[in-house]
């Protein structure tokens, strides 16, 4: 026999003493040496494989448990798969009990209204949109479609619309085209906007910076006729259509030219001095100095000064016409002067925003336009105590109570509003065929007004109110009508509203080393700024209760927090 021979029936046999079916080391047939400390001694009985499981995890399952083997196809490690335990039958048990309102939307109504009821619902209960919609068979563009709603909210904030109708007028956007799971977001400086086609898809988010504002409410209505046509199903509209008419709204130059604009600065001023109790006179020197301020203003702009030193040097020139021609002791009005010279300076449309948004629910975009209107307030405050405060140095006789000396002259003062409201419409770059509505809904406020303060004998801040009211509800219901933005309506018309003569007494007196005065005008500015944005947006409320919403039979809104 050979040595390799020999060798074999020996690893055999090696291999026999320490192999085992179950696992275990098991002695050989015969007597072996084998000394490794792993063999099972003699007479130890070892059972048989597969008679008795010999898992040791806590986690083994007891005999006699039939489990169902685990599906074959289920994904791993997704977040969106359905679970082991979900059984169709069990799914009516995420019902609520009332069931799943069905919503119809009428299509009588505006789409801001249909939009922002929509917007006001869970994602879950908006109703499908329609089986039309404007693009190929592949699918919408799914980011042209979000850059459009971009472009347009861009527009629309810019030119001082309110975040919710902003947020309306995106979602109206992106739903025309289809992409009606999609959430816009709207604050003072950033507009955002996400899609998210399912549960299993990534959602695509796009969003926009708004640099620079400029109140022209020709191009917010040719917005707003756009956005009427993209979601009127009658009137398809591609993709490329919409950015053309885009681009035309953009590169649409302004209805008036700037001399207009500077003729209407005068006007503005000329009648509200009239309207605190001015004459021919004083009519005259405030629409010079409101001129002299606007063109300087201009000027300012043009070299890239921010709107803080705009409204500072703006404030300026009427209040130095005022204390020059008391100096020179003619017999005007000189706080009449002064005053008409704040009306055409004071933001009474951004101050109305920013109370129409912390109403609705936008706080921070509420919180910055309020900012703004502070810092606007204190550059006019700068410029005018300046002034001021060198006219009482110089000896300058300002009497505080001499702008409201005489009886009422009612239509004197109605004449006044109404061409303070036509030139608060020019200002603001309105339509031609919008200025004679909301120049008489100027004067129908001024009436409101005149009959329940100099009649009634009813508090200023009370009066303010109920006519700012009349104006939003009247704005609200000839928007409705035209279907288009609301405010072209309403802007103008509170001009004749807005606290000029109490903001110009409040800084007489802390010019005249009579704070305590001084404060207690400032605040019943402050107070009638208030009345005035509150009114307009509680009219605003008011007019949607007589028309059709179409969301459960009412427009949803916030529940209170009971201190939660």
């Amino acid at each position: 026999m050979t040595d390799a021979e020999d060798r074999k029936p020996q690893s055999d046999e090696a291999r026999s003493a320490f192999v085992h079916p179950s696992g275990l080391v098991a002695p050989a047939d015969s007597e072996s040496s084998t000394t490794s400390e792993f063999a099972v001694p003699d007479g130890l009985a070892v059972p048989k494989p597969g008679t008795e499981s010999e898992t040791t995890s806590e986690f083994a399952l007891p005999d006699g448990l039939d489990v169902a083997p685990p599906p074959a196809h289920e994904p791993e490690g997704s977040a969106f798969s359905t679970p082991r335990t979900y059984s169709a039958r069990q799914a009516a048990a995420f019902t609520p009990p009332t069931g799943v309102p069905l919503v119809r939307l009428p299509k009588d109504v505006p789409w801001q209204d249909r939009m922002r009821t929509m917007l006001r619902m869970p994602v879950t209960e908006r109703p499908a949109p329609e089986p039309v919609q404007r693009h190929d068979e592949s699918g919408p563009a799914v980011p042209r479609v979000l850059d459009l709603s971009l472009r347009i909210g861009e527009l629309l904030l810019a030119g001082g619309e309110g975040a919710e109708d902003v947020e309306a007028a995106m979602f109206a956007v992106c739903r025309s085209y289809g992409l009606d799971r999609c959430e816009p977001n709207v604050t003072f400086t950033l507009l955002a906007v996400s899609y998210q086609p399912s549960l299993v898809d990534d959602p695509v988010t796009a969003s926009r910076t708004v640099r620079r504002r400029s109140p022209d409410y020709t191009r917010l209505a040719a917005v707003y006729q756009l956005v009427d046509d993209l979601s009127d199903d009658e009137t398809h509209v591609s993709l490329e259509e919409a950015y053309r008419r885009l681009a035309e709204i953009r590169r649409n130059r302004h209805p008036y030219p700037g001399w207009a604009l500077t003729a209407a600065s005068g006007l503005l001023a000329g009648s509200a001095s009239v309207l605190v109790g001015g004459g021919l006179l004083v009519f005259v020197a405030a629409a010079v100095g409101a001129m002299l301020g606007d063109r300087l203003a201009w000027l300012c702009a043009g070299r890239g000064l921010p709107e803080f030193y705009q409204f500072t040097v703006a404030a300026t020139p009427p209040a130095a016409i005022g204390v020059a021609l008391t100096l020179a002791h003619a017999d005007v009005k000189a706080s009449a002067v002064i005053t008409g010279g704040l009306f055409a300076l004071l933001p009474g449309r951004a101050l109305v925003a920013g109370v129409q948004d912390g109403l609705t629910g936008f706080y921070i975009t509420a919180s910055a336009r309020l900012l703004e209107v502070l810092y606007f307030f204190v550059g006019i405050v700068i410029g005018v105590l300046t002034v001021l405060y060198f006219g009482v140095q110089l000896g300058a006789n300002l009497v505080p109570d001499a702008a409201l000396v005489g009886d009422p002259r009612p239509v004197l003062q109605i004449t006044a509003s109404l061409g303070l409201s036509l030139a608060f419409a020019v200002l603001l770059q309105q339509e031609r065929s919008t200025v004679l509505v909301v120049t008489l809904n100027g004067g129908v406020a001024w009436v409101v007004y005149g009959a329940m303060h100099y009649t009634g004998e009813i508090s200023p801040v009370a009066s303010t109110a109920v006519a700012a009211g009349v104006v939003g509800l009247f704005g609200q219901l000839l928007a409705r009508y035209r279907f288009a933005s609301a405010l072209p309506y309403t802007t103008a018309a509170i001009g004749p509203l807005l606290p000029g003569s109490a903001t110009y007494f409040g800084l007489l007196g802390i010019a005249q080393n009579e704070v305590n005065r001084g404060l207690t005008s400032l605040t019943k500015a402050v107070a009638l700024a208030m009345a005035i944005a509150i009114g307009v947006n509680l009219g605003s409320e008011i007019s949607r209760l007589f028309l059709r919403i179409g969301s459960a039979e009412k427009r949803r809104a916030a529940k209170r927090t009971r201190g939660f």
